[in-house]
């Protein structure tokens, strides 16, 4: 399943699973962002956690990537955020020839 929010230039994908306390904070966040994002629920999806493995070394959620960069989790998120570094990634527009993630 997947759920898209407000407008912002940077493709935003979240890994999730509907259980997961840190899911709902790392959405929280993107929300309060105003950030667009897809949501892939990885419940019983092993190839999804295989791939997730293989792209960021974790097979915990969530995982989120912005422009097809693996940026970790929602500690990761929220670190970034306490930086001041999460609206510049939010703001960078998507390549044109960004390749689609798994879904």
């Amino acid at each position: 399943m997947s759920v898209k929010w407000g407008p912002v230039p940077a493709q935003v994908t979240i890994y999730t699973t509907a259980w997961c306390s840190f899911c709902r904070r790392a959405k929280r966040l993107l929300t309060e962002k105003n950030a667009a994002f897809t949501e892939i629920d990885v419940e019983g999806r092993p190839d999804l956690r295989s791939f997730l493995k293989s792209a960021s070394g974790q097979h915990t959620v969530p995982q989120v990537f912005i422009n097809g960069e693996s940026l970790g989790g929602y500690s990761e998120l929220a670190a970034l955020d306490q930086r001041g570094d999460l609206d510049r990634l939010l703001g960078a527009p998507s390549p044109a020839d960004l390749p689609a993630l798994p879904t």
